[in-house]
């Protein structure tokens, strides 16, 4: 009897130290940000940008940003380039609202796919950076926003959506007029469930939080992400370690779960590979313009994916070192098959601590290796448990492109991302 209760009251102090774990990890956002803007003038000033034994501005380290910027403009902040400390201070409180906010019954609509797809506290499971200045980091067109796309572009994009929507329509997502389907229509299981998609499917075209269309015949339906495929050129997250040697750079980009990769940038004057040598990440030729490292990047694969562009994207990168702990990174980004005109972003990393980082571990991506295995047999498993007559259609069940919450935001309303 006496040890049921010592496990009793164990089972009891392990319960309150979760709660007070959990009550601490919901400290506003804002309140560290603010904190951290505070102290901002009392902490040493960043030092020079250092230079290279041979002469080069030393790039070398490992760098991620520190604030979060969205890539395009939203509406709320059209006309509107920089954010005052009051706005973003504003903003932290927001998103630590927003993620730190307990499942209502009206946010989980249970008993559908959103009910699993997200609609929880997600603060201990995700993390958030501070607000940045900027409301866009796109800085041409001056609006901070993507140009139109190309007539044919949007014929592609809308023969993808046609094709998702249609995979959708018979799900509670069409059902419930939920945000995913709000182009679509409720109905029987369409008979294009059997067709082959229009198009190369790499990211969703409707929904959010994960798939891409609304079946899992085989891994080409389930898109880049769940395939551990979606690290792409330009990347504006995650980490990078960047060495320097004479005649040659090197940048690893520690990205997404475990789907880092590594990139070689010759310092040359030579050609780009011919035409019909295509890669994953294109290729790469840098220069140096001054303290300016400038990359021509061509030669992409056509399954290579960056905001819908394929083999004819074209990146000419500048990395240009601001002072000791700063780095700056501008691209002009260009399609002529996907936009009606280039565009630029730019941001800034912050510098790493090499000590804190010393200890590196290889990324491995386990949904591709592990995950993508068990949702195609649970696809088999459905569809015999439908053909026996013990289980629903599977063509009533939302597999992608669902909506719901993503990063711990809902596609719409109070708790939809602010900065979006």
């Amino acid at each position: 009897m006496s040890r049921r209760l010592l496990e009793l009251l164990g089972v009891v102090a392990v319960l309150i130290a979760a709660v007070l774990l959990l009550k601490l990890a919901r400290a506003p956002v804002d309140a560290a940000a603010q904190a951290q803007r505070a102290t901002a003038g009392t902490t040493t000033k960043p030092g020079p940008a250092p230079t290279t034994p041979w002469g080069e501005p030393d790039l070398q380290g490992i760098w991620t940003r520190d604030s979060d910027e969205p890539l395009q403009r939203p509406a709320r902040y059209a006309g509107k380039e920089f954010l005052t400390d009051e706005e973003r201070a504003a903003l932290d409180n927001q998103v630590s609202a927003i993620v730190g906010r307990e499942a209502a019954e009206s946010r989980r609509r249970r008993g559908t796919e959103q009910d699993v797809g997200g609609a929880y506290n997600s603060q201990i499971f995700t993390s958030h950076l501070r607000a940045g200045r900027r409301t866009s980091m796109i800085v041409d067109p001056p609006d901070g926003r993507i140009p139109p796309l190309t007539p044919e572009e949007q014929k592609r994009t809308g023969e993808l959506r046609d094709y998702t929507l249609a995979l959708l329509q018979a799900t509670e997502v069409c059902k419930n007029k939920l945000p995913a389907c709000a182009a679509g229509k409720y109905g029987p299981p369409s008979p294009r469930r059997a067709e082959t998609p229009p198009h190369y499917l790499m990211t969703a075209v409707v929904g959010s939080a994960g798939g891409v269309i609304s079946r899992s015949d085989g891994p080409e339906d389930r898109g880049h992400s769940e395939r551990c495929m979606n690290a792409a050129l330009p990347d504006f997250g995650g980490f990078r370690r960047i060495v320097q040697s004479r005649g040659q750079v090197s940048i690893f980009y520690d990205v997404g779960q475990g789907q880092g990769w590594l990139r070689v940038i010759p310092i040359t004057a030579a050609p780009h590979l011919p035409a019909n040598v295509r890669l994953w990440w294109g290729d790469s030729r840098g220069r140096w313009e001054g303290k300016t490292l400038v990359i021509d990047v061509t030669n992409f694969s056509p399954k290579s994916n960056f905001q819908g562009a394929h083999e004819n994207l074209h990146l000419v990168e500048r990395w240009i070192r601001v002072d000791s702990d700063t780095l700056q990174y501008t691209v002009t980004i260009e399609d002529p098959t996907v936009w009606t005109k280039p565009w630029t972003a730019t941001h800034e990393l912050k510098r790493q601590s090499d000590e804190a980082n010393r200890i590196y571990s290889e990324p491995r991506c386990h949904e591709g290796n592990y995950g993508m295995v068990a949702l195609l047999s649970g696809a088999r498993t459905a569809e015999r448990a439908f053909a026996e007559r013990r289980g629903p259609d599977p063509a009533t069940l939302c597999l992608g492109g669902c909506g719901g919450f993503a990063a711990g935001f809902a596609d719409e309303g109070a708790d939809a991302n602010p900065v979006r």
